[in-house]
């Protein structure tokens, strides 16, 4: 489901991690360049459909980049973020070859819909229904329900968040580190077992009563979702 790749510019952390989040999770291939020059040099080793260009970045600006990336590619949509509004820094980001802008903070709905104007325009394919799918088990991200074999499973937030990040990680192996992180928005405690505790929750809701088993465990690794065993 992954088709558009998407190039985010962005040097605050917390934003290019919500904003690659968001993106993945509405069935984008998203990646992160949290400087103007890494951001270039990304351009120059990569095929995007589509650049998230924050102004204020360290090493090369986002004017800068702007120009520089026209001078190779006159036709990717570049949308520039920025907390200042006014026609001046319109025009200037105009000037520079920018397509479009959105405010900080930034309304993601707002940056989903301008987002998917562009790449339909590219005849890039736009996912109509963010649904994540593994094996017979699906869910739908907007109504937060989930199925196997066409029956309902009941789950919690926390589920379901763990269950999201699986899926979007599919095939890959997660730590232990990077789950609770993603999940609990907490640094790593290396005595706690909450990660095995929701783990053994969606195994007894998802495993259980089904086949292929999707959710899987290396042992002094972590866990990954897949359909068969890595």
């Amino acid at each position: 489901m992954f088709e558009a790749h998407i190039l985010i510019v962005e040097d605050e952390l917390r934003l290019a991690e919500i904003l690659q989040k968001q993106l993945q999770e509405s069935g984008f291939n998203a990646e992160v360049a949290n400087d103007g020059y890494v951001g270039k040099r990304m351009m120059e080793n990569s095929v995007f459909d589509l650049i998230i260009l924050d102004i204020g970045l360290p090493l090369m600006n986002g004017y800068e980049l702007c120009k520089e990336i026209r001078k190779t590619n006159s036709k990717i949509p570049i949308i520039m973020l920025t907390a200042f509004g006014t026609q001046e820094n319109k025009l200037i980001g105009f000037e520079a070859g920018a397509d479009d802008y959105v405010l900080k903070p930034v309304d993601f709905r707002e940056l989903l819909a301008r987002i998917n104007v562009f790449l339909k325009r590219k005849n890039v394919t736009v996912p109509e229904t963010r649904k994540l799918q593994i094996a017979d088990f699906e869910m739908d991200l907007d109504t937060k329900t989930a199925t196997r074999s066409g029956k309902k499973i009941e789950l919690t937030s926390k589920e379901f968040a763990l269950m999201r990040t699986f899926l979007v990680n599919k095939d890959k192996l997660l730590s232990r580190e990077f789950i609770i992180e993603k999940v609990w928005d907490l640094d790593f405690e290396t005595g706690t077992n909450i990660i095995d505790v929701y783990v053994n929750y969606l195994r007894k809701k998802i495993d259980k009563d089904f086949e292929p088993k999707i959710i899987h465990t290396k042992f002094g690794f972590g866990f990954y979702c897949s359909e068969k065993e890595l």
